[in-house]
């Protein structure tokens, strides 16, 4: 039976999300890495000095002093985290842990760099955190690599299916497929 309007659009329902996240945490990342102020110690917008003006205002200032220790080394897990969660989502590989990486990284911004921001809804990774959440919870069963590597697994489990242990009764393999 074909599928409705309906079905593809449930279908495929998170699918906007996983790119709009995808696509701005390897920008996010990637401009982190290609800028040429984030890992410098005192200019306007560098990590350093973003980390010391979010302390006295973060839920956990002690995850901002643990960055101050070796700002360089947390600036670069942040944007290589960034990358890493981007394009896992985009590519589908590892969805679940790639969106629970995104996750963490917007949950430990959210409490330290825009804590303070009032009302609560002008920070920004509140809601880049809420964005996750349904990613963590689906994965990415659509349109992905982990849906490839589901599909070859199930049909390599299925009685008489190439690359199989089992086939079918009366059948005779004569040579290995090519």
């Amino acid at each position: 039976m074909p599928d409705t309007v309906r079905d593809t659009a449930r279908r495929y329902a998170l699918l906007p999300l996983r790119v709009f996240l995808g696509v701005t945490f390897v920008y996010a990342g990637l401009d982190k890495l290609t800028s040429g102020t984030f890992f410098t110690d005192s200019d306007p917008g560098s990590l350093v000095n973003i980390l010391h003006g979010a302390k006295a205002g973060a839920a956990i200032p002690a995850m901002v002093d643990l960055a101050l220790k070796a700002p360089h080394g947390f600036g670069y897990a942040i944007a290589l985290g960034e990358i890493a969660a981007g394009l896992g989502t985009l590519a589908g590989l590892l969805g679940r842990v790639a969106a629970a990486g995104g996750a963490l990284i917007s949950l430990s911004l959210w409490l330290t760099v825009t804590w303070s921001s009032t009302p609560y809804y002008y920070g920004n990774d509140l809601p880049y955190l809420m964005g996750w959440l349904p990613l963590v919870l689906a994965g990415a069963p659509y349109l992905s690599l982990d849906a490839l590597v589901r599909r070859r697994r199930a049909g390599s489990r299925t009685p008489g299916a190439p690359g199989s242990a089992a086939a079918p009764a009366g059948s005779a393999r004569s040579a290995p497929p090519a």
